[in-house]
């Protein structure tokens, strides 16, 4: 028996979970934007990853886009500017969403559920750190998750016990999903 098992993943899910992604990071993109307006890097990720899930090939553009947003979430955080960070990193998250392994390590569900845990993240941050606030947005990626994605979801094991707030914000949504009927 192989170390990592892998996972069956049809190409038809991976769109789907880019596509979940995609829709949990577009609205934090207004933390990003209120900040650096003329930036459009992490927004073209957003697009990427959009793009992907209505049929575009899986390419090097989709990965440059990923690298340029998450060098926008480096420049913001150096700018200390935490929120437009972590909505950047929303936006770095949906493009390798597309990027999702088979193979059934725990870690690979941040690839399923960072995009939304950094857009709460974001969003607590830009309301002066308020965990409320992210837990309402939690509830409402939860809700906006399809079948698909839970079931793609559940073939992992869950969310690793480390990554700081994002990665408490990955356990909560990780765990309210798979608790889903």
């Amino acid at each position: 028996m192989p170390d990592d098992p892998t996972i069956d993943l049809s190409p038809a899910e991976l769109r789907e979970v880019a596509r979940y992604a995609a829709a949990c990071a577009r609205p934090a993109l207004a933390v990003y934007e209120a900040d650096h307006p003329a930036d459009p890097r992490p927004r073209a990720a957003v697009d990427a990853a959009q793009a992907y899930a209505e049929g575009a090939r899986r390419s090097r553009a989709l990965r440059d886009s990923a690298w340029a947003a998450q060098r926008a979430a480096g420049e913001a955080r150096d700018a200390g500017r935490p929120a437009a960070s972590e909505a950047a990193r929303a936006a770095l998250a949906a493009a390798g969403a597309a990027f999702l392994h088979p193979l059934a390590k725990a870690t690979q569900v941040k690839h399923i559920l960072g995009a939304a845990a950094h857009a709460a993240r974001a969003y607590e941050l830009d309301a002066g750190d308020d965990p409320t606030v992210g837990a309402d947005h939690l509830a409402r990626f939860r809700v906006l998750a399809p079948p698909v994605v839970v079931d793609v979801l559940r073939r992992y094991p869950a969310a690793p016990d480390k990554g700081g707030r994002v990665g408490e914000l990955i356990r909560q949504l990780d765990t309210s999903l798979r608790s889903a009927g």
